[in-house]
């Protein structure tokens, strides 16, 4: 998580077409959206801005609840997927899940806004770039378990080659179900062993067409 977006950017966030999520402000403005992962310059002319799945959620302003009686909470900045084994994870519950849900909701209509074809069943140009949070925001959006610091659950992390993740899960049922959301959400997958340790772990890169 990042600190929240300044009362300036919050309003070109809340101007944002409310389906589309095209956005209208100075030069500055949408560079420093762009900077804070809240928005992303189109490749194509006119090169339009529009927000990410981040800045999707950012607009629709979705916090935890006050407790009753209680003082309302602290903002809680930008949205994170759970990539698995994070010393201080964000709490589980409803307003987690709400929070991934708009974020999944928000990548999907980014898919149909940038993909040349439309298509929502496979990974656009953000995701190429941000494919940790992509291979883990269609994991936790799905439903898997993140890992904690030091207990069980998927793990999604950079590796060496070139668009490519690496997701480990340490239950075999679990990891063929981390495959199959994978697939769905337009990954390609296959299954690998740790020459060492022969712990089986899934290789997930963007599919192209």
């Amino acid at each position: 998580m990042t600190r929240p977006p300044t009362a300036a950017q919050q309003r070109v966030i809340d101007a944002a077409d409310p389906v589309t999520g095209r956005l209208r402000g100075t030069p500055a403005q949408l560079t420093a959206l762009v900077g804070r992962g809240l928005a992303f310059r189109h490749p194509r002319p006119p090169h339009d801005h529009f927000l990410t799945p981040e800045g999707h959620r950012v607009r629709q302003g979705i916090t935890q609840a006050p407790e009753p009686g209680g003082a309302a909470p602290a903002p809680t900045g930008v949205f994170a997927a759970r990539t698995g084994g994070e010393p201080d994870p964000p709490p589980s519950g409803p307003a987690r899940r709400r929070e991934v849900h708009s974020a999944w909701q928000g990548l999907v209509e980014l898919r149909r806004m940038t993909n040349p074809d439309g298509s929502v069943d496979r990974p656009c140009g953000w995701e190429r770039t941000h494919l940790v949070q992509a291979a883990a925001l269609a994991l936790e959006a799905a439903g898997h378990r993140p890992a904690g610091p030091e207990d069980g659950g998927y793990r999604v992390r950079d590796t060496p080659q070139p668009e490519a993740v690496a997701v480990q899960e340490p239950d075999p049922g679990a990891l063929g179900a981390c495959a199959a959301t994978l697939e769905g959400a337009g990954w390609q997958v296959s299954e690998h062993r740790e020459p060492r340790t022969g712990t089986r772990y899934l290789l997930a890169s963007p599919r192209r067409a």
